[in-house]
């Protein structure tokens, strides 16, 4: 009986094991899913979208026909998302999760952000759903692209770039944020907290983006002062912000004292901030 039992089990392994691999088997998509995820100045950028390849077809008015929407990419619609609010090619975009299709033309493309995040295909896109509409020129590629490809290019602290780009057509539409709007409240925030100051940080964002540098100079004077020997790229710094802030006999000052910093520091650091006061110096001349 034991060996009955025995038999009728190795036998029921046998044949189930096939079975268990075919599951356990992965094969290639088609089509690889990808993601991108990309910060720009405090706002998170993140596409999700699938890459279909060329193997040797012909695309753009073809394989994707002109005149058409496109899922931009294959299987589900492409998704895009926003950490704050911003603008797309121009135009006002709410932080959220949006559909992104197109529809491709010989010379200039309609990028869409339809409000339906979560769809298949174009097969129920409703352009009465759309949040924007835009348009872009292609843009020919030096050589040609095998798989279909979304990036975010051309990175700044207030913008970037989208890029679709795929065979020897590309499109760019540009992605502009708001820092300032973003980061003036928190700033003011934060130095009517409890605790320590950013005064270092927010000097330099206040003289970056060209805000009130009567009081980047102040907050700049305060995170010298929390120093027990100031270091020289400190210092430096306060003197561009006076530069720029039309103090020429307050940026001399500040420049010579950097540049006596830089002499005593020495090394590496020393020499690069003794050039960069003596180019300051020179230009209050």
């Amino acid at each position: 009986m034991k060996n009955t039992l025995l038999c009728a089990s190795v036998v029921a392994a046998t044949l189930l094991a096939p079975a268990l691999q075919a599951q356990e088997l992965a094969f290639p998509a088609a089509s690889p899913a990808a993601t991108v995820t990309q910060r720009v100045g405090l706002t998170d950028v993140e596409i999700q979208y699938s890459r279909p390849g060329a193997k040797g077809r012909v695309i753009f008015g073809d394989l994707v026909p002109f005149g058409e929407v496109w899922r931009t990419g294959a299987n589900a619609a492409t998704k895009i998302s926003f950490s704050t609010d911003v603008k797309l090619g121009g135009q006002a975009v709410p932080a959220g999760t949006y559909s992104l299709f197109t529809i491709p033309e010989a010379k200039e493309w309609t990028v869409i952000l339809n409000k339906v995040a979560d769809q298949f295909g174009a097969f129920s896109y409703d352009a009465a759903q759309d949040l924007l509409r835009v348009k872009a020129p292609v843009v020919a590629l030096p050589a040609p692209l095998e798989s279909f490809t979304i990036g975010v290019d051309e990175l700044g602290t207030h913008s970037a770039m989208l890029t679709l780009a795929w065979e020897k057509t590309a499109v760019r539409v540009p992605i502009e944020i708001d820092l300032v709007a973003q980061m003036v409240p928190k700033i003011k925030a934060a130095m009517a907290a409890e605790g320590k100051k950013p005064y270092l940080q927010a000097a330099m964002f206040y003289y970056d983006n060209d805000l009130d540098l009567g009081q980047a100079k102040q907050w700049m004077e305060a995170a010298i002062q929390e120093q027990p020997e100031p270091p020289t790229w400190m210092v430096y710094r306060h003197g561009l912000i006076l530069k720029k802030a039309g103090d020429k006999a307050g940026a001399l000052a500040s420049a010579k004292w950097s540049l006596e910093l830089a002499e005593k520091a020495g090394g590496e650091l020393g020499a690069e901030y003794k050039r960069l006061n003596e180019e300051l110096i020179a230009s209050l001349k």
